[in-house]
């Protein structure tokens, strides 16, 4: 069975990142923003995924899924391709900068400022810089400073005049202060910008001023640390305390990738290798002069308005458009779906808001993943703890590079009388569920939601995701059912509805696919469109090529990583997959299935990956009311119409584009945007 390996497909997808900025049809600073996002995520992909193939590496295994060859061999590959990748983003990046002067916005360095110009940025490093960067003297014998992981460093080079000798010194660049620095120009005057690097480099003989030096040069270099958390058993410690000694810990993780300016001279290079114990193989990347482009996801617009996508406004559901009707109501009558970004997140918040002081609800369960820096999810439920509601928040602590926000608002909630829970042992709780009770006269009314993304107002909206509320008995009663769980980690409720890992999802998703199988094998009709962000799971994947074999013809819109090798004969040739990188993240997972013209639909919090079905507490909804159906469907098609953000992922991995150029452009978010204003 061919597979395609999960690293190189996750480079692959980056990749596409990386497309993004050199599309022209993009506005210029959104361009730039791609940039950071790619580097932001090239970030992680090393503190995680190749992490994870070091420490595959270290234990001696031998082969790794979907690659000729074992871990080594693996980083080997990985880090050819990130090279590569880099070269391409330098070429990206020097273009923006050429398009940004074009438009009278000019990147400079210190030879390019004139003399007031040169005053402004030595009075700018004298207030805002200098009183926030600490140097560190490097000593042969001394021990190297325990560096931050991703922070970006100058290392400095001081050849003293007199004695022949040379010095080498750190300065981390600050991270309080933007990377950006804007000079301030006279109307119609060329915008000039440098960066903070830049600013630091002009004014080093002032921070080294003790020292006599004949020269003085700086290079820049960042390391990125192994993130994984290990979280250990002592008995004697909470939880909460057990993660918060993993968190520290993992600053100190291994260095996975060291990146360098390649213009550093080789005797320091040798020194910063020599005192980090560094080997010269997969983790020293060579680079630009500047790093930790993640910085630019936050770039400025220059106040123009045509260097950034115009903006979109949410729309409200027009089913809750009446603000002076109670949603709660509205739920009890009907089935909802919100569709983020393009209907507003806000209803997430009414509901919960509504639910906190409506005198007939007696409690709300929900389990939060990830939520807002400065969440209004919190404080609605920290509202219906002060009105006297009985409040459970499940927090997953593990929530990778969210644990310290999810431990500060764990402490917040217990603070205010909610009942706080920390999930299951040894699991993740990655659902997206929330229920409130309500008495109303001698019946109990559950009103649930089920969602594929976060209750997190931030990224609602730029994810796309969806959002079931609904009173429905069987579907409401069964997202009650799961809190059990969390209450007690041995209850094993059966569920006829949902799909809830690691209970039956593999089981309910292995039956409609069997049933396609069976139709097709039958000569009857069968399909299925699998929406998602990831497509690991070899089960599954074997399942599908079973499918695909019987006549299923499969339609897959997958983000990020795909195992899956379509179009193969004999294996895969019914399968096709596309992945949509555009303005906003796809985030949303939907199935359909055929099941022979009475089609099923289904959202999900969870790909299809061994985590997600096996070690994770995920929940999968039907979705069993037409109007909604059909917006569902629409979605589906409008992903597979696109030839704007679509890319064609087949057995070359080469992304490309989908579409001719002639045809007439179809760009799937902005029409799924059109169609839920137009509700």
């Amino acid at each position: 069975m061919e597979l395609f390996n999960r690293e190189l497909s996750w480079l692959a997808f980056n990749e596409r990142v990386l497309q993004e900025s050199a599309d022209e049809s993009n506005p210029l600073v959104e361009r730039m923003r791609f940039l950071g996002i790619y580097s932001n995520n090239l970030d992680e992909f090393f503190r995680v995924r190749a992490a994870s193939v070091r420490r595959l590496n270290a234990v001696g295994k031998k082969k790794m899924e979907g690659f000729e060859g074992g871990p080594k061999a693996l980083l080997a590959e990985i880090k050819k391709i990130v090279i590569r990748q880099q070269k391409e983003f330098e070429s990206s990046y020097q273009k923006i900068l050429s398009q940004l002067k074009d438009h009278k916005v000019l990147f400079v360095d210190h030879l390019q400022l004139n003399t007031e110009e040169a005053g402004f940025v030595r009075e700018f490093f004298r207030e805002k810089t200098r009183p926030t960067i600490v140097p560190i003297m490097l000593s042969p014998k001394n021990p190297f400073p325990q560096l931050r992981d991703t922070g970006i460093y100058l290392c400095v080079k001081i050849s003293e005049a007199d004695k022949q000798k040379v010095r080498y010194a750190l300065v981390e660049i600050p991270t309080n202060i933007p990377r950006l620095v804007h000079i301030p120009k006279r109307s119609g005057e060329v915008q000039k910008v440098i960066m903070h690097d830049d600013v630091i480099r002009m004014h080093l003989k002032e921070i080294f001023s003790i020292f006599v030096f004949s020269s003085i040069e700086a290079y820049t270099f960042k390391i990125t640390r192994d993130a994984e958390l290990d979280v250990d058993d002592d008995i004697s410690k909470s939880f909460v305390e057990k993660m918060q000694d993993s968190i520290g810990h993992r600053k100190k993780g291994a260095t996975v990738r060291f990146v360098y300016d390649q213009e550093m001279p080789e005797e320091m290079l040798g020194f910063l290798k020599d005192k980090q114990r560094l080997e010269a193989g997969e983790n020293l990347i060579p680079g630009g002069r500047y790093h930790n482009f993640k910085d630019f996801m936050n770039f400025p617009d220059f106040g123009r308005r045509d260097f950034v996508f115009e903006p979109i406004q949410s729309t409200m559901h027009p089913a809750l458009r009446d603000t002076n009707k109670s949603i709660i109501k509205t739920i009890l009558e009907r089935d909802v779906l919100i569709t983020y970004p393009f209907q507003t997140f806000q209803h997430i918040i009414d509901i919960l808001r509504e639910a906190a002081i409506d005198p007939k609800v007696i409690s709300i369960k929900i389990n939060l993943y990830r939520v807002a820096p400065n969440s209004q999810i919190i404080n609605a439920l920290i509202s219906a703890a002060l009105n006297g509601k009985k409040v459970t928040a499940v927090i997953e602590l593990k929530a990778r590079f969210d644990e310290a926000n999810n431990i500060r608002w764990s402490e917040g909630l217990k603070e205010n009388g909610v009942n706080v829970q920390f999930g299951v042992p040894n699991m993740k709780v990655h659902s997206k569920m929330f229920v409130i009770k309500r008495k109303s006269g001698d019946k109990n009314q559950l009103i649930a939601h089920i969602g594929t993304g976060n209750f997190h107002e931030r990224t609602a909206l730029f994810y796309t995701d969806c959002a079931l509320l609904t009173s429905h008995p069987r579907i409401a009663k069964e997202v009650d059912k799961i809190f059990r769980i969390f209450k007690n980690n041995m209850d094993r409720s059966v569920y006829r509805e949902l799909m809830v890992s690691p209970f039956n999802t593999r089981r309910k998703l292995n039956s409609l696919l069997e049933y396609e199988i069976e139709q097709a094998t039958n000569g009857e009709e069968a399909y299925i469109f699998l929406k998602m962000n990831n497509l690991v799971d070899a089960k599954l994947i074997s399942k599908l090529y079973e499918a695909s074999n019987a006549g299923v013809k499969i339609h897959c819109i997958i983000r990020g990583v795909c195992a899956l090798v379509p179009g193969i004969p004999k294996q895969s040739e019914n399968i096709t997959v596309r992945s949509i990188v555009g303005r906003f993240l796809e985030h949303s997972r939907i199935m359909i299935f055929c099941n022979g013209g009475d089609e099923k639909y289904f959202i999900s919090s969870a790909d299809w990956m061994g985590r997600n079905l096996d070690r994770r507490i995920e929940v999968a909804t039907p979705v069993f009311d037409p109007e909604i159906q059909k917006d569902l469907k629409f979605i589906v098609e409008a992903c597979l119409k696109d030839n704007q953000k679509s890319r064609i992922i087949d057995a070359q991995q080469k992304n490309r584009r989908y579409g001719s150029k002639t045809a007439e452009p179809y760009n799937s978010q902005m029409e799924i945007y059109r169609y839920f204003r137009a509700k």
